[in-house]
């Protein structure tokens, strides 16, 4: 049985760094009610009905729209550095195409003239990797990482859409993989988040599988673009070698979503911790002693989470469930424009 009291923690004496577990419930004497700034809508798959989750995702794309409208603007350029434009299909020239995009290996093979087809960079196509383990189905300030992750994914979507780009998601929970291919329009964004929204927690006892959702991002292979992973990134660090093979190719973003419990653990005496990722269930006392160890393991964790994430070429985003989430997105794109115009200035000057 689990206390309804149980903190962020894997129910071993001495938690180590990068535990996947998390108990359901909030901690005894933890604030409740929304973070100052911008509320977010509960997005508990099973417990909504359809027009309630409507309303929810409705409401959840109006502050979006609201807080990071124009946030982007004339920015657009910065998400792929590049020439302009890279190759696409090849088709039969016709009279009048320019000779300088014949593609001399096709028309060797087919014995006929090819060109080579370019896709402008402008048309973004994005990818998410949305982890819903079953450590982000617990939250302690009104909010839970789940329905944080899913406020990511529509701001990300709101961010990257028009102009012809086109967004699609791999959704992962260890038990299964939902693949939501790639297409533009409004109509499909809010679909994509209505799937990830409502897509079903894994049972007890089943660890999440990031680095699996990163190699299906892989396989096969998808235009250049970028890729935006969304996960509290606990558990072992298993998936850099695949995210760092995804970097040949894509930009990347690495969205890390986290409670104020993942980080330190109050002072709730004896507690009964339940972890849903291993099935195992402990009885311990939150010693001074304990909570010290805890809170050193994870802020080493997410430095190790940092490191590994910057060595495969992805700024990391941090969202909180404890913060306001919008304003913690407004900054990053701001700092990302400002870092990237001022290599562009620097570039000019040389």
């Amino acid at each position: 049985m689990t206390v309804p009291g149980s903190p962020a923690a894997n129910p071993n004496s001495s938690p180590p760094a990068g535990s996947s577990g998390s108990p359901q419930g909030h901690p005894s004497g933890s604030p409740q009610g929304h973070p100052s700034g911008s509320p977010l809508p509960s997005l508990r798959s099973g417990q909504l009905r359809d027009p309630e989750l409507s309303a929810a995702l409705r409401t959840l794309e109006l502050t979006v729209r609201r807080r990071l409208d124009g946030v982007l603007h004339g920015e657009h350029l910065g998400l792929i550095p590049g020439p302009g434009t890279e190759p696409g299909d090849a088709r039969m020239y016709q009279p009048g195409d320019d000779v300088r995009q014949m593609d001399w290996s096709v028309t060797a093979r087919t014995t006929h003239p090819h060109v080579r087809q370019s896709v402008a960079d402008r048309e973004l196509e994005t990818w998410l990797v949305v982890d819903l383990s079953a450590s982000l189905d617990f939250g302690t300030t009104g909010a839970e990482k789940r329905d944080l992750a899913v406020a990511a994914a529509a701001a990300v979507a709101h961010l990257t859409s028009g102009g012809g780009n086109r967004i699609g998601a791999i959704v992962t929970t260890g038990h299964r993989v939902v693949r939501i291919p790639a297409r533009g329009g409004q109509l499909h964004a809010r679909a994509m988040l209505r799937t990830i929204a409502t897509t079903p927690h894994a049972p007890d006892g089943v660890r999440g599988d990031l680095k699996g959702a990163i190699e299906s991002l892989r396989r096969p292979q998808r235009r250049r673009g970028l890729a935006v992973v969304i996960s509290d990134f606990l558990g072992p660090l298993d998936w850099e070698r695949s995210l760092r093979a995804v970097s040949g190719r894509h930009d990347l973003l690495g969205v890390e979503v986290l409670d104020p419990r993942d980080l330190e653990l109050p002072d709730l005496g004896d507690v009964v911790l339940h972890d849903p990722e291993t099935g195992r269930t402990r009885e311990f006392s939150t010693t001074p002693r304990l909570r010290a160890d805890f809170a050193a393991a994870a802020q080493q964790h997410r430095l190790d989470v940092e490191q590994a994430l910057r060595r495969c070429g992805a700024p990391v985003l941090g969202l909180r469930t404890d913060r306001d989430w919008i304003a913690d997105v407004v900054r990053f794109v701001a700092a990302r424009r400002h870092s990237y115009g001022s290599r562009v200035n620097r570039a000019a000057r040389q």
